[in-house]
């Protein structure tokens, strides 16, 4: 078993580039079944996820090889409709294989996916939607059996803009006939990066970034190579990393765009923080200072999946500093591994209040899940004494080299076996 230890007190330098959006990659991954066709992801990231998707699209058929940075997909070979329990286990997008399965094969089989337990992450609205073009689903001992030979353009009314839902009703609908217009869609860059790719596989689909996503389906596809945009959430937490431990460092191959609602609370804290581009850089004292509510909500609010490193970041600021969590309901599984090493937070339901104390300690703590995890290392880098952090598993679904990548910058930090 593999563990981080990271000793704090040392302030971050240089310059990274960070890597393909994880939350990018998934969906694109699922997509390249409908081509029929060999696609290239360059500059894929080494990802559990990655791997656990790879894995999926083997059982289905699919050649998959990596090729230096690149990860090369041929679904021409794509013989099977079903995904085995044991592979929907390993990541909770494995549903994202749904709707393009079902454009495909007009049938799939697969059982309720799995991944981090942030509380209910129901796939009603994903079912419905498919339901919608006029697939059969059946539901039974949580395993979904789906027909859908004759999908139909349709309207489709999201009851709320669910990231997941949104892909997997454009993915079914480039297998529809006719137009299928998707209203209340969300509106997040990983779905503006899932439509560049589409429409360079020949796809017609429109209106990614807003609230009316329009397919045209049926379109003849072919393979094609592409390259994702840079992840925000792995950005925001090495802007959050260098903000608690003080610094200056340099971010490249993200739109600073993306993560606009994470610098703005990152320099009301204190940090200064200059963008152009596709760089990003923050020069901090590690001193920081408590801001307005920090309230999380679909893009472009505030994510959540920066929620917890932005906390982590804020444990030894002046003052308070209030979270509101609107997404998931056990988003703070981390709170108490961070009170393990010092940290004054009190919980009320959906509201954590963060109370800055003048010192964290080393400790040892355990990852709760992918971003717990790295709020975890962010404490550490401005502790006192050693932190080891355990269950580092969590961490690799999305990050490809966070020790590395945080070494580089002049943390103390390494994996070690325990």
């Amino acid at each position: 078993m593999k563990a981080i230890e990271v000793e704090g007190g040392r302030q971050l330098r240089g310059e990274l580039t960070v890597h393909s959006a994880k939350n990018s990659v998934l969906p694109i991954l699922a997509a390249t079944i409908l081509s029929g066709d060999t696609c290239v992801i360059q500059r894929c990231p080494r990802l559990e996820d990655v791997e656990a998707s790879g894995e999926i699209l083997r059982h289905l058929g699919c050649r998959v090889q990596w090729q230096g940075e690149d990860l090369m997909v041929d679904s021409s070979g794509l013989s099977r409709w079903d995904i085995p329990d044991r592979l929907m286990r390993r990541m909770r997008s494995s549903v994202i294989f749904l709707g393009a399965i079902l454009a495909r094969c007009g049938m799939a089989e697969l059982s309720y996916p799995g991944g981090c337990e942030l509380g209910p992450r129901p796939i009603d609205l994903h079912l419905s939607a498919l339901r919608t073009m006029g697939a059969r689903v059946e539901e039974h001992c949580g395993a979904l059996a789906c027909r859908g030979e004759d999908l139909q353009g349709a309207e489709i009314t999201l009851s709320m803009p669910s990231v997941g839902a949104t892909e997997n009703a454009i993915l079914a609908a480039c297998g529809a006939r006719g137009t299928t217009v998707i209203a209340n869609a969300a509106r997040e860059p990983e779905i503006v990066d899932l439509q560049r790719f589409l429409r360079k596989m020949g796809a017609e689909v429109r209106g990614a970034g807003t609230a009316t996503v329009t397919v045209e389906g049926g379109r003849p596809l072919h393979g094609c190579r592409h390259r994702c945009i840079g992840d925000r959430i792995v950005a925001s937490t090495y802007l959050c990393a260098a903000a608690a431990a003080g610094g200056d460092i340099r971010l490249n191959g993200v739109d600073y765009r993306h993560l606009s609602t994470v610098i703005t609370a990152l320099q009301q804290a204190g940090c200064r923080i200059s963008s152009q581009d596709r760089r990003i850089r923050l020069i901090s004292d590690g001193k920081l200072r408590g801001i307005t509510p920090v309230r999380t909500s679909p893009y472009p609010g505030f994510p959540t999946d920066a929620q917890a490193v932005l906390m982590a970041a804020m444990l030894r600021a002046r003052g308070t500093t209030m979270f509101v969590e609107n997404v998931f309901q056990s988003r703070y599984r981390h709170v108490a591994e961070l009170m393990r090493m010092g940290a004054d937070i009190r919980l009320e339901g959906r509201v954590a209040v963060v109370c800055g104390v003048p010192k964290l300690c080393g400790a040892a703590v355990r990852c709760t899940d992918l971003r717990g995890g790295a709020a975890l290392v962010v404490a550490g880098l401005q502790a006192e004494g050693v932190t080891r952090v355990e269950a580092i598993h969590h961490i690799k679904r999305g990050y490809s080299d966070l020790v590395g990548d945080l070494a580089r910058l002049g943390a103390n930090i390494r994996e070690i076996e325990i």
